[in-house]
């Protein structure tokens, strides 16, 4: 077992079968708990709210819908009527059982309920077990954007349950490298030496750097929102390749995998620092060579370029007019780069579009 404390605030449990211990850690007090899981983890789902129903709490399991179709106002509301019918006080509490989606939607209820209600989060994805239920980042979509509306809402606690990937898709898991990768970059190389050392072996849980890949992923993260909760300055090297993401995101009606997007998402800012004199070459090679060795794209299609930039302008990095991306200068040296100028953008969206 390994458990990484984030700032001291809550830990995040990583372990076999840790998902039985969600009883343990609701707290005193609580009465009624509402587990919100996919159909994919139903039955996960219902062996947590079992266990705590063992412990005499009022457990709800309630199956919502998967991926991007959880993340919506519609679906919030319905929870929320849930929660109203049900009695829910600000003692009793919520438990997200499923990928980043899940963790996002239930994390967000739980924020909005009574202005916040306790949440537990058991992340069953490898992209929710190191980025999403980790840092207290909620939120829900709309037709303007990806996580527009939301709440900053630490959990009471995040159970990784490593068994729980062995059921995962292949794709699934390939995509959450993802974020792991992406915490090379920016924060930690070893990271990228142990994808290095045997590529295949990444894209499997049973691989001998798995459970290292993963803690060293979800300490990146834990370091960072504990000095940043609000994302007011440091917490913004985690959205290193999400603003292209969440644009490719958004013009595909989030059709394509979280993880996948983020990968190119890399990418074009690896190809943006190096137009703009930032990052060298050999920098950005490297981002493609790292990224294809799992599996991940590294590419996106041409002819797309003007519906996209529309998109990264409703990003919540975004001032008035001017677009700020995260970029690096070298392996773990962030920067913010403001301002790019248009021939930059266009330089970097070719460079990614063959």
């Amino acid at each position: 077992m390994s458990v990484v404390s984030v700032g001291g605030d809550y830990d995040v449990v990583i372990e076999a079968g840790c998902s039985s211990r969600v009883a343990g850690l609701v707290g005193e007090g609580v009465q009624r708990a509402l587990v919100v899981h996919p159909e994919s983890m139903r039955a996960l789902g219902e062996q947590v709210a079992t266990s705590l129903r063992d412990r005499d709490i009022e457990a709800y399991a309630v199956c919502v819908p998967d991926a991007e179709n959880a993340k919506t106002a519609a679906v919030a509301a319905d929870l929320w009527a849930l929660l109203g019918q049900h009695g829910f006080t600000r003692t009793d509490v919520v438990v997200g059982v499923g990928g980043g989606t899940v963790t996002d939607l239930a994390g967000f209820v739980a924020a909005t309920w009574l202005r916040g209600v306790p949440v537990i989060q058991v992340p069953t994805t490898l992209l929710g077990m190191v980025d999403a239920a980790v840092g207290g980042k909620t939120g829900i979509n709309t037709a303007e954007g990806k996580n527009l509306v939301g709440s900053f809402h630490p959990p009471r606690a995040v159970l990784c349950d490593v068994d729980v990937l062995a059921t995962l898709p292949r794709a699934d898991y390939v995509a959450g490298m993802a974020e792991i990768v992406k915490a090379g970059f920016i924060v930690d190389p070893v990271i990228l030496d142990l994808v290095a050392a045997d590529p295949e072996a990444a894209t499997r849980p049973d691989g001998p750097h798995t459970l290292e890949l993963i803690e060293r992923a979800i300490v990146v993260k834990a370091d960072v929102v504990s000095q940043d909760l609000k994302e007011s300055s440091l917490r913004e090297i985690l959205n290193y390749g999400h603003t292209f993401a969440h644009a490719i995101e958004h013009v595909e009606h989030y059709q394509r995998r979280h993880g996948e997007a983020v990968a190119i998402g890399m990418v074009f800012a690896a190809e943006l620092a190096c137009a703009a004199g930032i990052l060298a070459r050999e920098g950005v090679d490297l981002h493609r060579s790292v990224l294809q060795s799992v599996g991940l794209p590294t590419s996106y299609e041409p002819g797309r370029w003007q519906e996209l930039e529309t998109a990264m302008r409703r990003d919540k990095k975004t001032r008035g007019s001017l677009l700020r991306f995260v970029v690096l200068e070298d392996l773990a040296r962030p920067v913010r780069l403001e301002g790019p100028t248009d021939e930059q953008l266009h330089t970097a969206y070719v460079a990614v579009s063959r």
